[in-house]
């Protein structure tokens, strides 16, 4: 039990303190068993590939070699150009997502909005039903003609109806004299949502952009469906791709279908180069996470509990 002493701070007893040191040595470890796997990974790609084929991976580097990521910047500006690709559509398809979904959130909070139940259904049953592949795909590639365009990898994921959820709980969980009062301060609808509701709300903006951001940088599958052109391959597909070639190099090699010659210059890592893969994919997207991370917990948190 907490106590106060002669200056009046609180003074924790030994069973508080017992428990946050339990507390945090269990959390600690939660947190080593989560960062053990990605060191191995990292550890991994600066191995060389004779080293993880006898031994498997550790956590330390074995027979430290640079061939993974020499393979994987072989064509440095590819990387670049893919990089750019998929920084860009991450950049746009957040922005343009957090505005399409924060201000559809906002209007079917509104309780004056006089079909909002409608609308909602209109949303939730989305998700029990869709499409399916083939009307998506002859959507995109011939009443939109948007094969092999940007447009084709930014429109499927610019709107979700789960970060929709989330964001409309948070705006239904703002009190609603503050709206009130903005309207007789003579705000409209759009100043209200930008100047009143917006900066309330920056938890659910962060935790919201980080899940289209996370989309968006991890998409390959409608790369493959629509683009062709190797130049407008975001780097989730581009890497994909160098994967899938090296493997059909060692098919080629397995099956003795290639001279000698052939197979001393074909002689490229595969594991290594996946975990060098992983480590050039998940870097930036890592660095990006602590800086949200304050407010993920509590978007995440109200977006549960509140229907």
């Amino acid at each position: 039990m907490a106590k106060r002493n002669h200056l009046g701070k609180v003074r924790k007893g030994k069973d508080v303190i017992a428990l946050n040191i339990i507390a945090y040595c269990f959390t600690g470890l939660l947190a080593l068993l989560c960062l053990i796997p990605f060191l191995m990974v990292l550890s991994g790609s600066f191995s060389s590939e004779e080293a993880i084929t006898a031994n498997g991976f550790s956590i330390l580097p074995q027979d430290f070699s640079l061939e993974a990521y020499k393979t994987v910047f072989k064509e440095p500006l590819v990387v670049v150009r893919a990089y750019a690709t998929t920084i860009g559509l991450t950049v746009v398809g957040t922005a343009v997502g957090l505005i399409l979904q924060t201000m559809t959130a906002y209007v079917l909070s509104r309780k004056d909005f006089e079909w909002r139940n409608g609308f909602s259904f209109f949303f939730y049953f989305t998700t029990l039903f869709s499409g399916g592949l083939v009307p998506t795909y002859i959507l995109y590639t011939q009443t939109l003609d948007l094969q092999d365009s940007y447009l084709a990898l930014l429109l499927p994921l610019i709107f979700s109806v789960y970060n929709l959820l989330v964001m409309k709980s948070y705006i239904t969980a703002i009190p609603d004299s503050l709206i009130d009062a903005a309207k007789i301060d003579g705000c409209g609808e759009v100043r209200t949502l930008f100047q009143v509701v917006l900066p309330l709300i920056k938890p659910a903006l962060a935790t919201v952009g980080l899940f289209i951001a996370l989309a968006y940088w991890n998409d390959w599958y409608n790369a493959m469906l629509y683009i062709k052109s190797e130049e407008r391959y975001p780097l989730q597909y581009f890497l994909y791709q160098q994967v899938n070639n090296i493997e059909s190099y060692k098919k080629l090699i397995s099956s003795n279908a290639v001279s000698s010659a052939v197979v001393s210059s074909l002689s490229l890592p595969t594991q290594t180069l996946k975990m060098a893969l992983t480590i050039v994919v998940t870097g930036p997207i890592i660095l990006a996470f602590p800086i949200v991370q304050k407010y993920f917990v509590q978007g995440i948190t109200i977006g549960a509990v509140k229907g």
